[in-house]
């Protein structure tokens, strides 16, 4: 079986192919033939931010070329270059997401089922970050694994979510202002630093020598006790504006406080972030944590969890993809694709777009 995924969500216009055998055994084996990512982050950086009207444009652009270029790697057309290319599925994100750019990804989708008579499969872009784990472990053990706690992480979601199995989700707990993702990108901007902020913060952190322990800068934690598992940002971010305008102009722009000020802020929303999870953990008696979403892929953060997880929870698994698929991807639109077969159709025009939607 062959699944052409697509994701235009945001700002990334993504297209994967990918080859699933031995769907009918207890073994699920996916084989990725192609994953195109075309970014336009460099076009929304003088933004700070991503602008709706924008991306859609640039989706509109990218698609088609894009689509090539996903088939051509797949090597799915061996005589005719018009000829329908080897695919049985075609799963596209209809949600959540900026609506103007969800639209352009769902069309293009419809026309493509529509021309190839191929069946269509609407999926959740936060079920995506959950199932994509499953892309290198989704053999029988991975199904016991469940209950677990998904901590997933981006630009515009910070959620946990307990999974009894696939397809069955409840949100337990989420950001009530800023995502944490949301929030990197603000105070990256009050530091002057690029957009993305994640990335930005991550890397000036990374410059600063002295210890945790010995920095001269300490940001609460918004609720990191508090007994539910929600989350709050927008204080986070509030107390860098006020700490960044009250040191003079020489020590503001300095480089050190720069590097001082994103480890700290770094540190703040990992600290958050982990007790968090650990907490619906143990409270829910779960049997594995699962972590997805853009922010993911911060690296300091990937190994705090482990350490923290293998000192505290040992006997949990841990899953966590490659860096590569937490950011946004069409392979874990096709993954999730796959485990939702019983959603296909080939009645394209019921699939609607819902730019809020929840898992």
């Amino acid at each position: 079986m062959n699944i052409l995924a697509i994701d235009t969500s945001c700002d990334d216009t993504c297209i994967s192919i990918l080859k699933v055998k031995n769907q009918k055994s207890k073994t699920v084996e996916f084989n990725i033939l192609s994953n195109i990512v075309s970014s336009q982050i460099k076009i929304h950086q003088k933004y700070g931010g991503v602008y709706p009207t924008l991306a859609k444009r640039e989706h509109q652009k990218n698609l088609m070329p894009v689509l090539k270029r996903a088939i051509k790697k797949a090597n799915l057309l061996k005589t005719s270059k018009n000829q329908k290319p080897n695919i049985n599925l075609i799963a596209v994100t209809v949600g959540p997401g900026l609506d103007p750019c969800l639209w352009v990804g769902v069309n293009f989708a419809k026309a493509l089922g529509y021309f190839w008579q191929v069946p269509i499969i609407p999926v959740n872009h936060i079920e995506g970050h959950v199932l994509v784990n499953f892309l290198t472990k989704s053999d029988d053990n991975f199904q016991k694994s469940f209950p677990a706690i998904c901590l997933v992480v981006s630009g515009g979601h910070t959620q946990l979510i307990l999974m009894k199995k696939i397809s069955n989700y409840k949100i337990i707990g989420e950001t009530r202002d800023d995502a944490a993702g949301e929030c990197f990108d603000k105070t990256a901007r009050i530091l002057g630093l690029d957009y993305p902020g994640g990335p930005a913060i991550a890397s000036e952190a990374l410059k600063l020598s002295i210890t945790k322990d010995q920095s001269l800068i300490r940001l609460p934690r918004p609720m990191i006790n508090s007994k539910n598992y929600d989350f709050s940002f927008s204080g986070l971010k509030t107390a860098v504006l006020y700490d960044f305008k009250k040191r003079p102009e020489k020590i503001r722009h300095s480089r050190k406080y720069i590097s001082e000020m994103a480890k700290e802020i770094q540190q703040t929303i990992i600290d958050i972030l982990i007790k968090k999870t650990i907490k619906a953990a143990k409270d829910y008696k779960v049997k594995s944590i699962i972590l997805g979403g853009g922010v993911a892929a911060n690296k300091e953060l990937r190994k705090q969890f482990k350490e923290r997880i293998k000192k505290e929870i040992p006997s949990i698994k841990y899953y966590l993809s490659n860096t590569g698929y937490c950011t946004d991807n069409a392979a874990m639109i096709g993954v999730a694709g796959y485990f939702n077969q019983k959603k296909s159709t080939k009645n394209w025009r019921k699939i609607q777009v819902n730019a809020n939607l929840r898992i």
